[in-house]
């Protein structure tokens, strides 16, 4: 049965209080999804926390029981997250793969962030400067990934309706049927080689909406290699998403 948005939402915060008072060793976050088949775990490394994803129709006590029983698992992928990160006087980032450290501009006449010299130097308040690297990083990311797109797109001869840049948690891109993309701004810490490939892969559904065989094809002509830059991006997920 559908529940309408109010009755879905106290219905949402109360499964939480639940889950919470389990204790299993982080925050849960409960979600319903309509094209689920069963209950689902996953970790969320940006908030080091626990998403519970149960099928509509579910009944929450089923959901719970199998979060309690999951204490290990839980236990196990939580001990194997990167330490976070924190964009903060003293830290070192990539960018575009390469390490930089974060440093504290005292000079009144600098601009308020800099990248140059293996350094992210920032302007300002402490209070201030993890807020000014991530917009910063954002900011060059949706011009470095429009670029590439647009790059990519000129070769196939297509045209990109616009690129976006988002916090998005489950995909590194993505690619509409109007020609807009979409991408992770922490792709912009990866490697260029890894960029790339997520570009193209996502340019290439301009002319191919699936995965199939003409697909790939498509992606190798605009690439090099798919294999290392996709074993990469599932090696590293976490370690992107500790930054900030």
């Amino acid at each position: 049965m559908r529940r309408s948005g109010a009755r879905a939402a106290a219905f949402l915060a109360d499964a939480e209080r639940q889950a919470a008072a389990l204790e299993v060793g982080a925050p849960v976050a409960i979600r319903v999804n309509p094209r689920a088949r069963r209950v689902a775990l996953r970790i969320d490394a940006a908030a080091r926390q626990v998403e519970l994803v149960l099928p509509r129709g579910l009944a929450l006590a089923h959901g719970l029981e199998f979060l309690d029983a999951q204490r290990g698992w839980i236990a196990a992928r939580l001990a194997a997250l990167p330490m976070s990160v924190p964009f903060a006087d003293g830290a070192v980032v990539p960018i575009l793969g390469v390490p930089h450290v974060i440093r504290r501009e005292v000079s009144a006449g600098a601009p308020p962030v800099a990248i140059a010299g293996g350094e992210i130097r920032v302007k300002g308040d402490r209070a201030h400067l993890a807020r000014r690297v991530k917009d910063h990083l954002t900011q060059l990311a949706a011009r470095e990934l429009a670029r590439r797109s647009r790059d990519f797109a000129a070769r196939i001869d297509r045209r990109i309706a616009r690129v976006a840049v988002r916090d998005t948690k489950s995909r590194w891109g993505s690619c509409a049927a109007t020609g807009a993309l979409s991408f992770s701004w922490r792709l912009v810490m990866a490697p260029v080689p890894v960029i790339d490939y997520v570009v193209a892969h996502e340019v290439a559904h301009l002319v191919e909406m699936n995965h199939g065989p003409r697909f790939w094809r498509l992606v190798a002509t605009l690439v090099p290699d798919t294999v290392a830059p996709r074993a990469w991006l599932k090696r590293h997920r976490d370690q992107l998403f500790s930054y900030g």
